[in-house]
């Protein structure tokens, strides 16, 4: 049985997915919010279903996309027990990478709590060098994205 985590959206354009994701108690500091380093998994979460939903977990044994860059601003404060909608898109696939877009909501009142821009590098394991992104990856991708991919 395959459970996807995530569902396809039509709420936020040009995001198309998103995944749900509660605040557990051990995601908040000391005055009861979300420690700012906590959003990183929930991105890694919303990121991993969409890759399920398109069919794209691995690409094969010898490559994987790793983590370049990360930039996250943080609009307001979410708390335990906090449901988020956390959107994700690709906006940009590069020769050697992909870049993704991250949009949480919390779910009562769709308040904006932080946004990010992530950037993963195709990395070839044997090597540890950055390869090519392969043709059927960033077609299968752009069909799901359309237009809005760049």
């Amino acid at each position: 049985m395959t459970l996807e985590l995530g569902r396809l959206t039509d709420r936020k354009p040009p995001f198309k997915y998103s995944a749900l994701t509660r605040v557990g108690f051990s995601d908040t500091d000391a005055q009861g919010i979300v420690y700012y380093g906590r959003y990183l998994p929930y991105f890694d979460l919303a990121r991993v279903e969409y890759h399920r939903h398109l069919g794209l977990m691995k690409i094969d044994q010898e490559h994987e996309l790793v983590m370049r860059a990360s930039t996250v601003e943080y609009h307001a404060p979410a708390r335990f027990d906090d449901l988020l909608e956390v959107f994700i898109r690709v906006s940009r696939i590069g020769r050697t990478s992909v870049t993704y877009e991250h949009a949480a909501y919390r779910a009562d009142d769709d308040v904006l709590m932080v946004t990010a821009t992530q950037t993963l590098v195709l990395v070839d394991l044997d090597e540890r060098r950055a390869c090519t992104v392969p043709d059927w990856y960033r077609e299968q991708i752009a069909a799901f994205e359309g237009e809005d991919l760049a």
